[in-house]
Formats: structure tokens, C-alpha cells, sequence
């Protein structure tokens, strides 16, 4: 029997493991430990360390930091799907008395609530949640700094409200929920709130000098919805299966594609940066290929989890040093290597069980103006329709049971694309949002706004 390990080839376990041995030496961290997933299950790791004889395996935790979020905004999502809350809602009407009540929860996991980035007073992460029993004490006495839903601001105090927001509703402890509705089901038993050894100690390396210190690891108090896990590369791979595909004993495929989508506006830089934001999700375009994850970092600790859905890899990288090796790039590189060294082999095509002969007089050539488009059928039974130019709009189309199709994606998302019949049955033309499609350009005697010359085409003479 082969492991998962053997299922890479010798070149690209090779490449993985000097890449990992690059990043943990010129990133001088005390130990860096990386895991690949492909088909929903890890199919290599690797570890380097500065200690001889005691590398660390895909069971050590190690400190997560902001990839805490993503499990909180999947309590969220939970708590939206049985219909206890509304995403537009504001946070008054579930949380009463924060001070910030006109903030919406959408506003809150997409980082667009105007919040400020940090807490006031000492570095919350290098201290004692103590200091900050409630959330007055994490939003201080001008928690809005920006306008709300206006930009994307990065707030590590809005995902302590939705920490808030999940114990109200469920009338629980945060970590409780979390460990209930999520880590249990979905088999993630090394990922807890406080370090259960074996864990990694947080090191702060000398910036200029081969030396290091040890961090504190604190207890973040009502910030640790933001950031307080520790977990595992193994833990994390299974994670990261499971925002690619979802699961219905914690949260829909639906729901967790909801999450990967852009949610907050982006500023220019990054725009130019190739950086959005989601539901608890950064989505990140890195060697000419979408990658969502998210990345985390406190003192001590530096973590990735990232992954590329077209090629079906994914990637986690912890390190336990304040700073050195760059989680994300290193986690893009180990996507990279194996997405090019062995690309996805893709599903056989196969034909639909059943024609559908309505859907089948849809497609073809079209016209819209003279811009020419194909539609045509797949197998998943949704139509495509695409600029026969290769650029321009382009959409899939699920059916909507009234002889109308609905688009998934781009500028037709939502919009309805309408089959218009003549008399006979025939179809006349297509009507995708009042845009008139038609068989031939300008075609004479269909319904195109404006009218046709009645002369029609006509050279320069």
C-alpha cells in the first residue's frame, strides 16, 4: 500500500522540501513545518528545524493568529443558515449596546465596518486579556474611524463582536461553540484554544544578530475570536478541504463559496496588489492563479493556509518566529510547484443522461448588436455563454424552471437570460436583462430596440 506521502513524484517532494529549507533558513526561523493537500487530503509535508533530532510533525500546534477568523466566520454563516440572523442585519438588533450598533454583520466579517484596525492601549496580542474584560475596553471611546461599508479596513476588534454576536445567539461561550459545531465534526482534535503539547514554543529572532528570545503567549480574553487557535498542519489541511468543498454537518459548499467572494471594496493598491477580502477569507492572484485562505501571525507565530480550487492544491505553512520567512509566498510557492509539476488530470468527459430539447434550441451563435457569442450546453446541465472574440462578458446560466436561466458569475450574475418564442415554439431571440440577442447581426424582422435599416447592410458605395 502506498501513503499519501508516495503519491508525488520524487521530483516534487524534492522541489517542496528545498523550497520549505529555503524559507526556514534565510527566514531564520526555529522551525517551519509545511503540508500540500490535492483531492481533499494532504499529500506531502515537510519540516525543517534549527534542533537536531527533534523536528516537529504534522501533529505539533503551533499558534494560528488570524486564521482564527475564518473559524469564527463560519460560526456566523451557521447561525445565518438556521435563520437566526440576517447578514444586512445590524448588530444592534442581536447584540444591543456596543456603541456600533448601525454596523451590519456583513460589515463586520468583511472588514468594512469602519472599525479601527487594532484595540487602544498595550499591544493586546504581547498582553493579558485581562486588561480588556469587555468590549467597551476593545473599541475604546471611538471605535469608527472610517464611514461605514465604504472600505475595506482591517479590524481585528469587529471579529471580537462577532465572537460576541456568536455567544449571545447560541447562549455559549465562543470556544465552546467552536469546538461543538465545528472542530468536533469535522475531526480537527488538535486545534484548541490553549496549547496542548505537543506544541511549538514562539521565538522572537535578533533582527541583526543569530539570537533569540522567547514571546509570551497570552491569553487574548474577548479578542480571542480574532485570533487565539492553535492547530496543526494536519488539522489545517483538513480545514482547508473543507472550505473548498464545505460540509453539511458544519456549513453548505454554497455557504463556503459565499466566503471565498469578494465582499469589501478594495483600495487601489490592493487592486494592483491582486488582494480582496471575503467572508472571513482573503483571496489573493499570485503566479497568474486565484488563491483563498488566510494568513495569521502573533508574537511568536507566523501561519498560512492557502489554495488554488482550479488546481485542487492547497498549502499550510507555521513557523514560530515573530518575523523571517513569509508565510503566504512560501504557501503560494508549494501550490505552485505541484499545480505545475503535476496539473490536475481532469474528469472524462462525459454527454448528459438526458437531451433537453428546449435547452437545446438555445444554443449556438449569437448576436447581440454585432458582437458574436456562442452558448452552449454542458454536461452540468448549465448553458455558457462566451464572446466568440475571447474577451468580453461571459457567464454560466443555471435554469430557473420557468423556461428562463439565471447567471452565475461576471455581469450577469442574477440576471435572467429568456428564451422569446414565436407563435410556433421557435425561439426568436434572447432577452438577457432587455440586451436583445438574435440568430443573425441586426437580423431583419427580430426584435431589436431601435429598429433595423430598412435598407440593411450596405457596403461604401
Amino acid at each position: 500500500m502506498t501513503s499519501p506521502q508516495e503519491e508525488l513524484l520524487p521530483g516534487t517532494r524534492r522541489a517542496l522540501l528545498h523550497r520549505v529549507a529555503v524559507a526556514q533558513r534565510e527566514g531564520r526561523a526555529p522551525s517551519l513545518v509545511a503540508a500540500v493537500v490535492r483531492d481533499g487530503r494532504t499529500v506531502w509535508s515537510g519540516t525543517r528545524t534549527s534542533v537536531e533530532g527533534e523536528a516537529p510533525d504534522g501533529d505539533v500546534q503551533y499558534r494560528i493568529g488570524s486564521i482564527t477568523k475564518t473559524f469564527t466566520a463560519v460560526l456566523v454563516l451557521r447561525l445565518r443558515d438556521e435563520g437566526l440572523l440576517d447578514l444586512a442585519d445590524p448588530l444592534e438588533r442581536h447584540l444591543p449596546g456596543t456603541g456600533v450598533g448601525e454596523v451590519t454583520v456583513v460589515d463586520l466579517l468583511a472588514h468594512r465596518a469602519g472599525l479601527a484596525a487594532e484595540t487602544p492601549g498595550p499591544w493586546w496580542e504581547r498582553t493579558p486579556g485581562s486588561l480588556r474584560p469587555g468590549l467597551a475596553d476593545v473599541l475604546g471611546e471611538r471605535p469608527l474611524i472610517h464611514p461605514v461599508g465604504r472600505r475595506f479596513h482591517y479590524s481585528n476588534p469587529g471579529y471580537a463582536l462577532l465572537g460576541a454576536l456568536v455567544e449571545e445567539l447560541r447562549g455559549a461561550p465562543w470556544a465552546d461553540v467552536l469546538r461543538r459545531e465545528v472542530l468536533e465534526p469535522l475531526g480537527l482534535h488538535r486545534t484548541t484554544v490553549e496549547p496542548v503539547a505537543p506544541h511549538a514554543g514562539g521565538w522572537a529572532v535578533h533582527p541583526w544578530a543569530d539570537v533569540m528570545q522567547p514571546e509570551p503567549l497570552e491569553n487574548l480574553g474577548v479578542m480571542a475570536p480574532a485570533g487565539q487557535l492553535w492547530s496543526t498542519t494536519g488539522d489545517l489541511a483538513r480545514f482547508a478541504a473543507f472550505l473548498a468543498a464545505g460540509d453539511e454537518r458544519v456549513l453548505s459548499a454554497e455557504s463556503v463559496r459565499e466566503m471565498r467572494t469578494p465582499a469589501a471594496p478594495a483600495e487601489a493598491a490592493d487592486v494592483a496588489d491582486g488582494y480582496a477580502y471575503g467572508l472571513g477569507m482573503e483571496l489573493r492572484h499570485q503566479h497568474g492563479r486565484a488563491l483563498v485562505g488566510h494568513t495569521g501571525s502573533l508574537p511568536g507565530f507566523l501561519a498560512c493556509l492557502t489554495m488554488s480550487l482550479a488546481d485542487d492544491v492547497g498549502a499550510v505553512v507555521l513557523a514560530n518566529c515573530t518575523s523571517g520567512p513569509a508565510p503566504f509566498t512560501v504557501a503560494a510557492d508549494l501550490v505552485r510547484i505541484v499545480a505545475e509539476a503535476e496539473p490536475r488530470i481532469p474528469a472524462p468527459w462525459r454527454p448528459l443522461r438526458k437531451a433537453d430539447s428546449a435547452a437545446l434550441d438555445l444554443v449556438g451563435q449569437w448576436y447581440w448588436g454585432t458582437y458574436a457569442f456562442g452558448l452552449r450546453l454542458s454536461a452540468d446541465g448549465l448553458l455558457a455563454l462566451e464572446p466568440l472574440s475571447g474577451k468580453g462578458r461571459r457567464s454560466r446560466f443555471r435554469p430557473d424552471g420557468d423556461d428562463g436561466w439565471v447567471g452565475l458569475e461576471g455581469y450577469y450574475a442574477g440576471e435572467v437570460l429568456k428564451p422569446v418564442r414565436r407563435p410556433d415554439g421557435t425561439v426568436s431571440h434572447l432577452d438577457l436583462g432587455s440586451f436583445v440577442f438574435t440568430r443573425q447581426p441586426y437580423e431583419e424582422g427580430a426584435a431589436v430596440p431601435g429598429g433595423v435599416d430598412a435598407d440593411g447592410w450596405r457596403g461604401l458605395s
